[in-house]
């Protein structure tokens, strides 16, 4: 991606300059001005004159216009280094989410939808879906329930999970757990990594704290030569959450009960009638089919690998006891990278300096779907922002802005702006997300509102002899957000409501899912490649102290034998790896389909989580050493099943289907070819939700989707 030169995009950036008592007073006045609008529509509109245009247009204008400012009062939450700041944003969700409740509750608006959708009004494809989904909403918000009691306890009970849900997350997001391990109980950790854990002083002196956070344990379990040390991360890692156990329990006791209010057998069901899979049977059936074919595939790879461990402990004078555990398998899966495939991830991320990195990734982005990314630094901040203070389109230092456009091909408007957070900081969402800020809509003098993006991710920080390097894996998971990235950014939708990724869920990761197959094509990972040592002179001479001064240097880009043996392990512990997805599937469809509420009530959510484990991948835990299955409550960690992906898990695995039929079907042979890479932008990526997902589909594919790829690729066809 060349340096683009700056020029003042037609929209404004939002600016970032929320208190907690501003955040707050902006919620009440948002969700004042939506009760006034609700209030009016039924002071004014008999239901035999509801149109489309007098009841469901005035509430999409204010679901759009609202968005601007909801989305980053709530984002704040993840993001933001003030405490009270962090958690005025929380009350601020708790403050939308209780209304939200309400105003989904509220009859006398729902009868004027109802009027409006049986007027049968011949509407654009897009006004009569967002008619269709808003007069389904009511419904399945209760309003099928008669007044009363049950109509009651059903609000109650959408009030009591919106709580449960945010204090959850925000348990998630502010732990701040850590082990203290002596540098001896850290051989074969990365120096890089061991050099950013803390140093303990008092009790603690002359060792190091690794925190739970990403780029800490991970690498811990991956590296970590003492059994001991693999054992203690793993399990303290999953036992990181206590206060969440109780709350999980209560979720599951509520929804069920919500489900079954509504006439519904079970939560499941509810939440899979309107995604493409439609029912939790065919759900079950498709994990199911996946397990047993996999089944093999994951036995064959345990043994390998329990070989290698019982290999590794005799060669070093330990005795082999025949388990291979669950925090032996980074380890081993790293190990087997390493000497049978020459496979070193620490070498191979030397290639990858964050920066170049995503500059690769945009200069892709550039060339297939005609856009072009500007960096926004220094004045040029100060020029764009509404207050005209640079620093205040940013929420903190770090954080890098980008205007985008389209290339000259594409008309070369403005398209929206894109946020990267790249580093981990104390009270931070701690994983890997795309968070949009602003929606994009038609405004209501037809003019078009931009999106504004960010993405979240917790990459390891640059220190004075090294940039951030990022592992194969984070590659690929930088280049699947900015997937996301960009289907929020190109989209086009009129109401917000369909903007980006407001598609069903089973769909939504297959966009990102395609993208990943770029991270390993060789031609494209040739250029993403950058190695570090040559992007300064101080690198150069911190890679020479390391690397010795007779080392010969490095080639700027990757080398073309690491590339070969880089692709060649794209499906090693493959079984094993899409094993450990269906656990996390059918544990989320097993708790979310039980016969009775009885049932659900017997539920013991531990042993079932790390049973079921067990069971699907043979990797052994306490519980085969003598103990039970109460050895970590790795639910309490699983912020998905709070977090919108509850009965939906099964999605990241079922939309691969979707994502790899794509990837063969158009961008196999050429992965970077300029004309299917605008068709995929203009059929899939700028429909948003705006037309059924399976039309989408077939528009692109020029037929009806088909697991055969999917089933080719994981080698099980």
């Amino acid at each position: 991606m060349a340096p683009q030169a700056f020029k003042k995009p037609p929209q404004a950036p939002p600016l970032f300059t929320g208190t907690p008592q501003s955040i707050l007073e902006d919620t009440r006045r948002l969700l004042d001005k939506t009760k006034r609008i609700e209030d009016k529509l039924v002071a004014e509109v008999n239901p035999q004159d509801a149109s489309f245009q007098n009841v469901m247009l005035p509430m999409a204008i204010d679901e759009n216009e609202g968005g601007l400012e909801t989305h980053i009062i709530g984002f704040y939450q993840s993001v933001s280094t003030d405490q009270e700041l962090r958690d005025a944003s929380t009350e601020a969700e708790k403050l939308m989410d209780d209304f939200s409740i309400e105003s989904s509750m509220r009859e006398d608006v729902f009868k004027l939808v109802d009027a409006a959708l049986k007027r049968g009004e011949q509407l654009d494809a897009e006004s009569q879906r967002l008619l269709e989904k808003a007069h389904k909403d009511y419904i399945r918000s209760g309003l099928g329930l008669p007044a009363g009691p049950k109509r009651d306890r059903y609000k109650e009970i959408k009030k009591r999970l919106s709580q449960l849900s945010i204090i959850f997350s925000k348990n998630l997001n502010e732990e701040v757990g850590g082990i203290w391990f002596t540098p001896e109980e850290l051989e074969g950790v990365p120096k890089d990594v061991v050099s950013s854990f803390a140093k303990g002083e008092g009790e603690n002196a002359g060792k190091l704290r690794m925190t739970f956070k990403y780029p800490d344990v991970i690498p811990t379990t991956k590296y970590a030569k003492n059994i001991a040390t693999r054992k203690k991360a793993y399990i303290e890692n999953e036992n990181k959450l206590p206060q969440n156990i109780p709350i999980f329990r209560e979720v599951m006791l509520l929804r069920d009960e919500a489900a079954r209010l509504l006439g519904y057998p079970n939560h499941a069901t509810f939440v899979i009638e309107d995604k493409m899979a439609k029912t939790p049977k065919l759900v079950d059936d498709f994990l199911g089919d996946l397990r047993t074919r996999l089944t093999k595939g994951g036995e064959s790879e345990r043994k390998v690998l329990s070989k290698m461990k019982e290999q590794e402990m005799k060669s070093t004078g330990q005795e082999f006891d025949g388990h291979y555990f669950l925090w032996d398998n980074r380890y081993y899966d790293r190990l087997m990278l390493e000497k049978d495939y020459s496979l070193d991830q620490e070498q191979l991320a030397e290639w990858f300096p964050l920066e170049t990195s995503i500059r690769g990734m945009l200069t892709i982005f550039e060339t297939l779907f005609g856009m072009t990314f500007v960096e926004v630094t220094g004045n040029d901040r100060s020029t764009i922002s509404p207050s005209g203070k640079g620093d205040d389109i940013v929420w903190h230092p770090d954080v890098q802005v980008f205007s985008v456009w389209d290339s000259e091909d594409q008309g070369s408007d403005f398209v929206g702006y894109l946020y990267l957070d790249l580093h981990p900081r104390p009270g931070k969402y701690g994983h890997a997300a795309n968070f949009n800020l602003q929606p994009g809509f038609t405004q209501a003098n037809g003019t078009r509102r931009c999106p504004v993006t960010a993405l979240v991710c917790n990459f390891s920080k640059p220190t004075p002899k090294k940039p951030s390097l990022l592992k194969h894996n984070e590659v690929t998971t930088l280049f699947h957000e900015l997937g996301h990235g960009i289907h929020d950014l190109v989209s086009k939708t009129h109401y917000s409501r369909f903007h980006g990724t407001n598609v069903v869920r089973d769909f939504v990761e297959a966009p990102s899912q395609m993208l990943e197959n770029w991270c390993w094509t060789p031609s494209q990972l040739k250029a993403l490649s950058h190695h570090y040592s040559s992007l300064s002179p101080e690198y150069e001479k911190a890679w020479r102290e390391q690397a010795g001064k007779d080392a010969p240097k490095p080639e700027t880009q990757l080398p073309d034998k690491m590339i070969s043996d880089l692709v060649k392990t794209k499906h090693v512990n493959d079984a094993l790896a899409n094993l450990r997805q269906l656990h996390f599937g059918i544990f989320d469809m097993t708790i979310h389909e039980p016969k009775s509420h009885a049932e659900v009530e017997s539920f013991k959510f531990t042993e079932m989580y790390n049973k079921l484990n067990y069971d699907i991948c043979h990797l052994d835990s306490p519980a085969q050493l003598g103990g039970n299955y109460e050895w970590g409550h790795g639910q309490t960690t699983f912020g998905h099943l709070l977090g919108g992906y509850d009965a939906g898990y099964y999605g990241y695995l079922f939309s691969q289907v979707y994502s790899t039929d794509m990837f063969y079907t158009v961008f196999k042979k050429d992965p970077m070819n300029p004309k299917e890479g605008r068709r995929y932008r203009h059929l899939v990526l700028e429909k948003g939700g705006s037309q059924d997902e399976m039309e989408t589909l077939k528009n692109f594919l020029g037929r009806e989707p088909n697991g055969d790829a999917f089933y080719k690729e994981l080698g099980l066809a």
